[in-house]
């Protein structure tokens, strides 16, 4: 492999020790010259099309190409277009610093603590630049680890071959050459994607100490993807998985997202519960799952129905889902609390799920705009036993009407909820003003007219 100096661009005051340019063009796959060098399969002897790339990655890399750099697609686009699965989400990797792609692209901002990243954005869709990426080798790199070796800083740059050792997965670490259209295989990724196998790179155990969400990918993509978690990570997974209380509670928020929200709920849900991760995430939910077979009846009828909202295009809100998973614990408290202080059951449910949504911040950090009608939605559930009178017909004008119907519904569904009474909130949506007055049995007189108010004589000022 022949390798030369990349040139730098004035005003990059940056860390540029570890950057490489290499030249696909005077590279062999011999194993002789260079152990380090990539198994390179050619665009003939793969699938990967231009047609399946975006256009705005296109652009992306041809300018970075184009001005004297490697461009590379890498991660899960590469590993979807093999597999068929018509990526969305495009990741470039370049020997390109983020300052000097921030002075190609004048749509480019950066990004990132912990990674320095650039972002080139088209409308509304972001092409994600990420610069090589290398270990840190002195005192003077910009890198950290916390005192479990879990990574928490990482801008030290490098060349393409220290970048691969740092992605998690083989099946991950599969580069794009915009080049000539090739693929770079260092790790054996292809021979894995073909295979369906997660196998991490590296000593597994040291990767998930660098990074314990680490382990919840590892469910997220043999989720999503149907492979099978290589052996020696399923080891390291069931010792490490209490690092997972390291992990900053507003990041695990962002992981719930991809978990749960991407069409695989179902799938990841019975992974994440097999690999015992499920209780580092929700401990409250995990313990009534163990006791209550119903509520494991109903946690996984909102999951499928969460999966088929997402397949068909149609809006999803964690709100909900979260709802789901405190739904029984929020009852087992609220009753407690009811027998503690005199208060209505709707009272009590809202109470109960205020604290619990306090315990569960410490593990996922849920943003407010999300448990405020979340707890509203749980409150409403006992109003929906009541279907006649001024109050009950109110309920139909509440902000969280439709979540808590909905919550309802799906209680209805799965036998733990009054079929007939659920049937009745179903038809009185689409009834006249007329109709429902009947079905709520209150009369329907129209309002009066509205009384003049009588002004008051105006006092006589006095000379």
């Amino acid at each position: 492999m022949q390798v030369f100096s990349c040139p730098g661009r004035a005003g990059a005051a940056i860390i540029r020790p570890h950057i490489q340019c290499t030249s696909g063009s005077h590279l062999k796959n011999t194993g002789t010259q260079n152990p380090n060098a990539p198994k390179i399969i050619p665009r003939a002897a793969h699938n990967v099309s231009r047609d399946e790339i975006s256009k705005s990655a296109l652009k992306v890399l041809y300018r970075l190409h184009k001005s004297g750099y490697q461009a590379f697609l890498v991660g899960g686009c590469v590993r979807d277009a093999m597999l068929e699965l018509h990526p969305k989400d495009f990741d470039v990797a370049t020997n390109a610093t983020p300052e000097e792609v921030r002075a190609l692209f004048g749509n480019c901002r950066l990004i990132g603590r912990r990674f320095r990243l650039a972002h080139v954005r088209f409308g509304r869709e972001v092409i994600e630049v990420a610069t090589f990426r290398a270990a840190a080798n002195h005192k003077d790199d910009d890198h950290a680890h916390d005192e479990e070796g879990r990574i928490v800083r990482d801008n030290v740059y490098g060349s393409i071959e220290e970048d691969v050792q740092r992605r998690d997965f083989t099946c991950n670490a599969l580069y794009y050459n915009i080049a000539d259209f090739s693929i770079w295989d260092y790790v054996g990724g292809v021979r894995d994607v073909e295979r369906k196998r997660l196998v991490l790179i590296g000593d597994p155990d040291m990767r998930m100490r660098e990074d314990p969400v680490r382990m919840l990918r590892a469910v997220r993509f043999a989720a999503k993807l149907g492979f099978t978690i290589d052996a020696a990570a399923e080891k390291a997974m069931a010792k490490d998985v209490p690092l997972l209380a390291n992990v900053p509670a507003a990041r695990l928020f962002d992981e719930f997202l991809k978990l749960f929200q991407s069409g695989y709920a179902e799938q990841t849900f019975d992974l994440l519960r097999e690999y015992k991760l499920f209780a580092e995430l929700f401990p409250a939910t995990d313990k009534e799952l163990d006791e209550d077979p119903s509520f494991l009846q109903f946690v996984k009828a909102a999951l499928q129905n969460t999966d088929r909202r997402v397949r068909a295009d149609k809006s999803v809100t964690p709100m909900f889902l979260i709802g789901v998973f405190l739904w029984k614990p929020t009852k087992m408290l609220a009753a407690i609390r009811r027998a503690e202080e005199k208060m209505s059951e709707s009272q009590s449910l809202g109470l109960a799920s205020y604290e619990l949504c306090a315990a569960q911040q410490r593990r996922i950090a849920i943003p407010r705009r999300f448990t405020v009608p979340m707890r509203e939605m749980l409150a409403l559930q006992p109003r929906f036993t009541q279907t006649r009178g001024k109050r009950a017909i109110k309920l139909l004008e509440h902000r969280r009407f439709r979540a808590a119907y909905d919550f309802m519904v799906l209680l209805a569904d799965v036998g733990q909820f009054d079929s007939e009474k659920a049937a009745f909130w179903t038809n009185v949506q689409n009834q006249s003003a007329e109709e429902r007055a009947k079905s709520f049995e209150i009369s329907a007189q129209p309002k009066g007219k509205r009384r003049r108010r009588r002004r008051r004589p105006k006092r006589s000022q006095s000379p």
